[in-house]
């Protein structure tokens, strides 16, 4: 039964991480980033309601005079 040769793993290895880190890098160069982020400003939009257009008043029980 034959020995297996690992003499030339390490250079496989090493090669193998470098050329994965040269594509992730070359991967990421593509996107272009903004250089300084802002928020961005959302205009709130208000919705009118129909009780808020005309006066309303809420008579209690309690608060109504004797008879």
């Amino acid at each position: 039964m034959p020995q297996l040769d690992t003499s030339t793993w390490l250079v496989t290895i090493i090669a193998m991480i470098l050329t994965l880190f040269v594509l992730i890098q070359l991967k990421f160069h593509k996107y272009s980033y903004p250089l300084s982020p802002a928020p961005k400003t959302f205009k709130s939009t208000s919705f009118p309601t129909p009780w808020e257009t005309k006066w309303t008043k809420i008579y209690s029980p309690l608060l109504l005079p004797q008879q």
